[in-house]
């Protein structure tokens, strides 16, 4: 199929840079692009704390203080426990998430065509917009459930708690951990999901909105560049908020863990 096709346009954007095949295959840029989102977030971070001021503060140390200030008020809101470990780490999924969705605003061209003069021929640039990525990054929201399910109760009152709700009999503990494994499964797969879904389906738009640049019509090359700012501006909110989001049902997850009343 050729790539200056419609339809071979969007295939060429959709397709990842693997190594490996099927199941056992690595998306090599869904990795590059998380990694260098983190070190982005954390060279951020430790250049604000080394430059810290008391006085004046600039730009960069009035937002990165506004952002760590902010959620480490809703942290203390919404988890009832010690905040220590939980304030930052909120701090790091809003941040790290946030530049990883904030990538789908530089034009769908310009990456693939960056790493094109290197020899690489497909690139996806977006790392939330894999579902890869997404599923990760629940995974580890949902060993930290446990984690902090057992230790608020102990192991002993974590297996109660799976084992003899809703019916405290222990003739339906089948069905009690039945219905707990669900509803402890389904945290991480909405987690996972919700980031993914909103992620691809603008990164999908902009890739469509792209195409209307490849037409011979001047009214439809116009009409996609004033579609792609007004695309642009209105997913900077939805960048922000699936940030947010992500952030903020794993702190509440992690406080629901931590604060389960023994039935």
């Amino acid at each position: 199929m050729a790539e200056n096709s419609s339809a071979g346009y969007i295939t060429h954007h959709l397709t990842y840079l693997s190594s490996g095949d099927s199941f056992w295959s690595v998306n090599i840029d869904t990795l590059f692009f998380t990694v260098l989102s983190g070190l982005l977030f954390l060279w951020i971070f430790r250049k604000v704390a080394k430059t810290a001021t008391t006085g004046v503060p600039g730009k960069l140390q009035c937002a990165v203080e506004i952002v760590v200030e902010w959620i480490n008020g809703i942290v203390k809101e919404n988890f009832h426990g010690s905040t220590k470990v939980v304030a930052p780490l909120a701090l790091t999924i809003f941040c790290w998430v946030f530049i990883m969705n904030t990538i789908d605003l530089i034009p769908v061209d310009f990456l693939p065509q960056v790493a094109n003069l290197f020899g690489i021929h497909y690139l996806r640039a977006v790392p939330t917009a894999d579902v890869n990525a997404t599923f990760g990054l629940a995974i580890c929201v949902f060993f930290l459930i446990l984690f902090y399910t057992v230790k608020s109760k102990g192991l002993k009152g974590s297996v109660k708690e799976y084992t003899l709700h809703p019916f405290n009999h222990w003739a339906f503990i089948p069905v009690n951990l039945l219905l707990e494994s669900v509803t402890l499964i389904a945290k991480p797969i909405s987690l996972a999901l919700r980031l993914f879904g909103n992620m691809y389906a603008g990164e999908l738009i902009f890739i469509l909105i792209a195409l209307m640049y490849m037409a011979d019509n001047i009214f439809l090359q116009s009409a996609g560049g004033v579609l792609q700012i007004i695309w642009a501006i209105f997913h900077i909110l939805v960048v922000t908020l699936q940030a947010f989001v992500f952030m903020m049902l794993t702190v509440v997850y992690l406080s629901l863990a931590n604060n389960k009343a023994e039935h």
